[in-house]
């Protein structure tokens, strides 16, 4: 992944933007990840690829991952999760990272803390497919309603969003910290391998990022 900084990992960030310039030619959207001194504890392999606070989709052993940031309120990461998702599916041997990024607003942050929290009791997976299954901008009595309806026990998400409140926070500010460290300026986006990926892709064109996403990783 460009920015990594760990033993055994790109080296050199000159040697990280190489590879990703060669994966431009077949995405067509793939830039490079910013060169800052700063990111270099944002951006380990530990805090992004491996925060264990963070819920994983798809093939936990994958050979591959896609690590996606997004909004709950945000249409285009809706439009395109279920494509992902088959994506991730067929493939069979993708790791889906799932970052919650709620830069669009207080709805935002809220739905983002309520997933987080979920994931306590085990059901981040549901709460997530919920708010995502919609069309309309959420608010926070639907946020409740969906959720209840998600078989989510909403007294012990209470409790865990006030007790847990710290925990939450944390994850969202690092998740925030490494978007902006790899210069993302929206949602969705992704990287996939050693590739970064900003925007929307189609099935074909994830399909052909990941493809040369095990390319990069086996030279």
């Amino acid at each position: 992944m460009a920015g990594f900084r760990n033993k055994g990992l790109v080296a050199t960030r000159r040697a990280a933007l190489t590879l990703i310039g060669a994966g431009a030619l077949a995405a067509g959207r793939i830039t490079s990840a910013r060169a800052a001194a700063a990111d270099d504890e944002v951006l380990t392999e530990a805090k992004v690829l491996r925060d264990p606070d963070v819920p994983v989709a798809g093939n936990p052993d994958g050979n591959i991952s896609i690590i996606e940031w997004s909004d709950y309120n945000c249409p285009y990461c809706r439009k395109l999760e279920p494509e992902l998702r088959q994506v991730v599916q067929d493939d069979g041997k993708v790791r889906l990272v799932m970052k919650d990024w709620p830069i669009l607003g207080p709805v935002s942050v809220t739905a983002a803390r309520i997933a987080l929290a979920a994931k306590f009791q085990d059901k981040y997976h549901q709460a997530h497919d919920a708010m995502m299954g919609v069309s309309s901008r959420l608010t926070e009595p639907r946020i409740n309603e969906l959720l209840a309806a998600a078989d989510v026990d909403m007294d012990r998400l209470k409790r865990d969003l006030t007790d847990r409140a710290n925990d939450i926070d944390a994850v969202l500010k690092r998740n925030n910290e490494q978007a902006e460290a790899f210069g993302f300026s929206g949602t969705p986006s992704f990287i996939v391998g050693k590739y970064r990926v900003p925007g929307v892709l189609s099935m074909t064109e994830f399909e052909q990022v990941i493809a040369d996403a095990r390319k990069a990783k086996m030279n």
